[in-house]
């Protein structure tokens, strides 16, 4: 019987490989700039003591969202440094920082141009649904390709299973801003980038903040499966209680995520509502 197979996975394979060949000069710059990024961060979070570290994180917290969450976060993080993940929680923290500034630097111009242009959309619109449905672990086997073991391919594969929530909601909330107030920026002369800045971005900061606390969550779910890639941090313990069928050491990472995840979600979701809603 005639048999028709595309070869499509040798397609992707000889791609990959034409990629890494013609650009992998601007790969390991992108790499050197990720580490350096990292880098600074611990280095930053690492020179507080961990009680200074909590205070400072409290007192964030506090000034979002309320006395409950300031306390409720040093609380959190005294847990943490009790059971002895304090080191592993900042590596956890540097990583999603890194990740989520790449997130925003390219996710906010893309989310714009969506909502900009009804083309840019239709174009972006598969794009996003394909990177949300494809298996979290798929996104590893480039990444490593690329930018080898370490922090640096958890980085990028968190990005992109991460970024399209923002994308969306941003492309969202600017589309659904009053067609009145448009035509009122309009009539006072306003440019496209004053109609932006001064009235589309701050009527659709809450749908704009809800994506980035979606893809913070997005960026947490991904530190364990970057544990499986050599990202040091909480991920790393938990495949490490995996490896080990070690359901205590296990279930002390999943609680030191669980407690970040917490503090990040109710301070963004805090950012998105206005003083009198906290």
């Amino acid at each position: 019987m005639f048999e028709f197979r595309i070869p499509l996975r040798d397609w992707i394979e000889t791609g990959v490989r034409w990629l890494i060949d013609e650009f992998g000069v601007a790969f390991d710059a992108f790499s050197d700039f990720v580490q350096m990024v990292i880098g600074n961060l611990l280095s930053g979070f690492e020179w507080l003591p961990p009680w200074g570290m909590m205070l400072l994180i409290g007192a964030l917290a506090w000034k979002l969202a309320g006395w409950r969450l300031g306390v409720g976060s040093i609380l959190g993080l005294l847990l943490i440094e009790n059971i002895g993940l304090w080191g592993p929680f900042l590596q956890t923290l540097a990583l999603v920082i890194t990740a989520q500034l790449l997130i925003l630097i390219v996710g906010l111009p893309f989310g714009i141009l969506a909502a900009s242009s009804d083309t840019a959309e239709r174009i972006m619109r598969p794009v996003l649904d394909f990177m949300q449905t494809m298996p979290a672990f798929v996104y590893l086997i480039p990444a490593v390709m690329f930018f080898g073991i370490g922090l640096v391919p958890g980085v990028v594969a968190t990005f992109v299973f991460a970024i399209p929530p923002l994308v969306r909601l941003v492309n969202l909330g600017i589309r659904q801003v009053p067609a009145d107030l448009i035509e009122a920026a309009d009539a006072f002369g306003s440019t496209r980038w004053q109609k932006l800045v001064k009235v589309q971005m701050p009527v659709a900061l809450p749908t704009i903040m809800a994506g980035v606390n979606q893809s913070i969550m997005l960026n947490l779910s991904m530190v364990v499966i970057a544990g499986m890639i050599g990202a040091r941090g909480l991920g790393a313990e938990v495949l490490r209680g995996i490896q080990r069928i070690n359901v205590g050491q296990g279930f002390e990472a999943g609680l030191a995520v669980v407690i970040l995840a917490i503090v990040l979600d109710r301070m963004t979701a805090a950012l998105g509502k206005g003083p009198g809603q906290k």
